[in-house]
């Protein structure tokens, strides 16, 4: 599979960082979803570890939105991996 058109397939960004793994024969990539008591709220983020590197996501995210943090940290792992720096989107994402 090839990697180069991100938007052109329906897999999810953790998905195509499994795969990546898989076909690089590393260790899967491993989430772990953190929270920010943001005065009456709380916000959320993930980091995923790939290759012993802790990768953190972005952004953070309103607690309905949460699936949205591990994908924006697994997008910028497989870019990592990839050797390209992902950069911010102009526009907001859903979520804070």
């Amino acid at each position: 599979m090839s990697y180069s058109g991100y938007g052109s397939s329906a897999a999810t960004w953790q998905e195509r960082l499994e795969e990546k793994c898989r076909e690089a024969q590393i260790h899967p990539p491993v989430f772990q979803i953190m929270s920010d008591r943001r005065g009456g709220r709380t916000a959320w983020s993930s980091t995923v570890t790939v290759q012993g590197q802790n990768i953190p996501a972005r952004f953070w995210y309103d607690g309905q939105h949460v699936n949205n943090a591990k994908e924006d940290a697994a997008e910028v792992a497989l870019k990592h991996l990839n050797g390209s720096t992902p950069s911010s989107p102009s526009q907001s994402r859903t979520g804070w």
